[in-house]
């Protein structure tokens, strides 16, 4: 398995009326992050605010290429980023605490917390497709250039983890500093994931292995 310590390339926030980040995504010009009852869209490379949506928003946020997909309570939905409105609502995954959420493969990937697991799920019957187990806590979920990640936060400690898609075999950690926490995690495609910081209000950009990162 490898093993690397976050390098952290920028960090944003804490943002005046968020007080936690559930959920993070990327529409491939800008991170998305849920906080309780808003989505707020954030660019990247200026730090600033550019708009946010009113929706109920407090766990995981997904993007497939035209809708946001949005945890919120038992269902997740269906958003159109233009308007904000809601297109769309499919059960959510029972269990144990849903987090994180991310699309690929045409499906969304629902992160359960306590359950340590992640979910493949149908985004139109919200069917479960596919079960993956994790030796941890599960908070965002991301997929990248067919990779699978995964956030972890217990007993006040994160790291990123790359399993197996299809066995859930742990192939990579990275691990974030003490007391950094991660509650959201997404890909921007490139060399960056995004990750929410849950009550700090911060979203915290770490570099991906392979684009710089020492590996131990």
């Amino acid at each position: 398995m490898k093993r690397s310590t976050a390098d952290i390339l920028a960090e944003y926030g804490p943002f005046p009326d968020i007080e936690g980040v559930h959920g993070v995504s990327h529409d491939g010009r800008q991170v998305w992050f849920a906080s309780d009852g808003r989505l707020t869209a954030l660019d990247p490379e200026s730090g600033k605010i550019r708009r946010s949506l009113d929706v109920a928003a407090d766990a995981g946020t997904a993007f497939d290429g035209r809708h946001l997909f949005q945890m919120a309570g038992e269902h997740i939905q269906k958003i159109d980023p233009d308007s904000g409105r809601v297109l769309a609502r499919i059960p959510a995954p029972p269990g144990g605490g849903n987090s994180g959420l991310a699309w690929a493969e045409g499906a969304l990937w629902v992160g359960q917390y306590r359950d340590c697991r992640i979910q493949k799920v149908d985004p139109e019957t919200g069917e479960i497709l596919r079960t993956l187990e994790s030796e941890r806590f599960v908070t965002g979920v991301t997929w990248v250039d067919g990779e699978l990640w995964h956030g972890t936060w217990q007993d006040d400690q994160s790291d990123l983890r790359r399993l197996d898609p299809r066995t859930g075999e742990l192939l990579e950690r990275i691990e974030m500093p003490s007391g950094v926490g991660v509650s959201g995690l997404e890909s921007d495609g490139g060399e960056r994931f995004f990750c929410g910081g849950g009550n700090s209000g911060t979203v915290r950009a770490v570099r991906r292995p392979g684009h710089g990162t020492a590996i131990d």
